[in-house]
C-alpha cells in the first residue's frame, strides 16, 4: 500500500489535509518504551504551521492524541495509533479545483485516477500536512534511535540558491512579495549508525532512506555523500582511505561515500541532501485547463500557501531517515 513504509518498524499514514483528522498507526515500537510526550510535541511545533512571517497563516496545534498502544504511559506491545485533529480548515478556497488542476500539483494526475472521488480540499491526500503524522512516527524512533547513541540532524543548506542569511532574506522576501515561492536544499546527518546495517541492490541504506524522504510532498532529488559532484571526480578523488582510529575502529579519512558502501552503512556518519521544489500554488496567474468544458483557462490560486515549503521541512527530513534507519536497525538484529 502506499501510504506505508517499513519492515520491521512500519506505520501507516491516513487521513487528509482538510478531514477531521490526519493520523498514524505504527507496529514495530517495543513494549515497554515510554515515549517522551514534550520532546515529540517540540518535534512536531517546529514542522507546524502558522509561525513566522514566510509560513502559511494556517494556524494549527498539531497536538498529537493517543487513541491505542499506550497504556499508563508506556507501549504494550499493540500497535500505537495517534490522531491530530484539523481545526483550522478552509475547504471553500479549493471549491473549483474540480474543474481546473493547479500546475505543479497533484490535481490533474488525482483527477485522472480517482475521478469526481477525490478530495481536492487543501490538496487532499497529497497536502503537506500529511507530514504532521510522519513527524510522529519520525519523531519517537528519533527517541528510540538516540537511546542507541544514534542521531538525526537536518539543516537548511540553501533557499533559492541562495546559501547567507542576508540573501536567503532577500529572496523569501521577493517571492512573497511577487506572490510566488522558492524551493531550497536541506542537508541531514545520521552520526553513530553502526556499520552492516542494509543491504545490497534493492535494500540498501540509500534507497530506504530515499523511498521514505520523497514521502515528503515537495521532494525532487536527494543526493548521498558527494552526490552528483562524484561525477566530476576521478577516482583517485572520490574514492575514501580506511585506517584504523585509536580505538581500532576501521574508518575513511574522508566520506565522499556518505556513510554506505554497496548499499550498506560503513559505521561513517550517513550525509545526503534532499532538493525541495518550489511551493506550487502561487498567486500569479497561469494558465491551465477546464476539465468539464475542455477549455485553455487562466488561473490565480487562492488560499493560504507557504511562499517556501524548506523553512517547515527539516524535521520531516529527520523523520524520514529516523524512521528508515530505525527499520534498517530493527532488520540488522533478526
Amino acid at each position: 500500500m502506499g501510504n506505508s513504509f517499513g519492515a520491521r518498524y512500519r506505520f501507516t499514514i491516513f487521513g487528509q489535509s482538510h478531514a477531521p483528522a490526519i493520523g498514524v498507526t505504527i507496529e514495530g515500537l517495543p513494549a515497554g518504551f515510554t515515549p517522551d510526550m514534550e520532546a515529540l510535541q517540540a518535534f512536531l511545533d517546529r514542522r507546524a504551521p502558522g509561525k513566522g512571517r514566510y509560513s502559511t497563516t494556517r494556524k494549527e496545534a498539531d497536538a498529537p492524541e493517543f487513541v491505542s498502544g499506550l497504556v499508563d504511559g508506556h507501549t504494550c506491545g499493540a500497535p500505537v495509533t495517534a490522531i491530530i485533529r484539523n481545526t483550522n480548515a478552509r475547504s471553500g478556497d479549493y471549491e473549483n479545483l474540480f474543474r481546473v488542476p493547479r500546475p505543479g500539483h497533484a490535481d490533474f494526475s488525482a483527477a485522472v485516477k480517482y475521478g469526481r472521488n477525490r478530495d481536492v480540499a487543501g490538496g487532499g491526500q497529497f497536502s503537506g500536512r500529511l507530514t504532521a503524522p510522519l513527524c510522529i512516527a519520525g519523531g519517537l524512533a528519533l527517541q528510540l534511535l538516540a537511546e542507541e547513541g544514534i542521531s538525526v540532524s537536518a539543516r537548511i543548506l540553501s533557499i533559492g540558491g541562495q546559501t547567507e542569511p542576508d540573501a536567503i532574506q532577500g529572496t523569501l522576501e521577493a517571492a512573497k512579495q511577487a506572490g510566488d515561492s522558492v524551493g531550497g536544499v536541506i542537508e541531514c546527518v545520521a552520526e553513530g549508525v553502526p556499520a552492516g546495517l542494509g543491504e545490497p541492490m534493492f535494500g540498501g541504506v540509500e534507497n530506504r532512506i530515499a523511498q521514505a524522504v520523497f514521502a515528503i510532498p515537495a521532494v525532487k532529488g536527494v543526493e548521498f555523500g558527494a552526490g552528483f559532484g562524484a561525477s566530476a571526480m576521478r577516482g583517485s578523488e572520490n574514492n575514501d582511505p580506511f585506517y584504523f582510529d585509536d580505538y581500532g575502529v576501521v574508518r575513511t579519512r574522508t566520506n565522499h561515500h556518505g556513510g554506505a558502501l554497496g548499499g550498506i552503512t560503513s559505521g561513517m556518519p550517513i550525509v545526503f541532501r534532499a532538493a525541495f521544489k518550489p511551493t506550487p500554488s502561487i498567486a500569479i496567474e497561469q494558465d491551465s485547463v477546464d476539465l468539464d468544458a475542455h477549455e485553455n483557462v487562466k488561473l490565480s490560486v487562492q488560499g493560504r500557501h507557504d511562499p517556501c515549503i524548506v523553512l517547515r521541512a527539516a524535521p520531516c527530513v529527520e523523520a524520514a531517515a529516523a524512521a528508515a534507519i530505525y527499520d534498517l536497525l530493527l532488520e540488522g538484529r533478526y
